[in-house]
């Protein structure tokens, strides 16, 4: 039975855990997404993003507070600066893990874990979300509300002028 216990301890004694979690939170921050496995990059993700969220309020407090879990100076500079300039107005999830298959020596299941605002094409996208698109049904038809009327007889209507052009100018001959 696994009662109480929250910690993935990942097969490592805690000092040996804490040091890698902490390497790999400087690496984030500073390359904005790194490649791991899931069950790491899932605690990664209970490690780092409270410490985004304390990176909010920029005080000598909260400097230290990071700086004592990361140990890497150019990391907490660089989350004091460009990354909690992007996420201030986000309430929590500052960061995505998407799957990318197995590795191919042990079969451990990867991932790529990225900081949610720094993906220029998520970024792109989410921005060309915004325009105003048509909206369609389940089976991808557009709506017959929003679709103009004349669009849809149109086809129709052209059949019938050419078929009628067709038989005058048969008997004209």
């Amino acid at each position: 039975m696994r009662h109480g216990k929250k910690v993935n301890h990942l097969g490592r004694t805690n000092s040996h855990r804490d040091a890698m979690l902490s390497n790999m939170a400087a690496s984030l921050i500073l390359h904005k997404r790194i490649n791991t496995t899931v069950a790491k990059a899932k605690a990664l993700r209970k490690y780092v993003e409270p410490l985004i969220t304390k990176s909010k309020s920029d005080s000598t407090h909260s400097r230290r507070t990071v700086f004592s879990y990361l140990q890497d100076k150019d990391a907490v500079t660089e989350l004091f600066r460009e990354v909690a300039g992007k996420i201030g107005e986000r309430p929590g999830g500052y960061t995505r893990i998407i799957k990318t298959g197995n590795r191919l020596g042990d079969a451990a299941e990867m991932c790529m874990m990225e900081l949610v605002d720094f993906n220029a094409l998520m970024v792109k996208e989410t921005s060309a979300e915004g325009t105003k698109k048509a909206k369609t049904t389940r089976r991808g038809r557009t709506k017959k509300a929003d679709a103009p009327a004349a669009e849809g007889e149109a086809p129709k209507a052209k059949k019938a002028k050419a078929k009628k052009s067709d038989s005058e100018g048969d008997a004209a001959e």
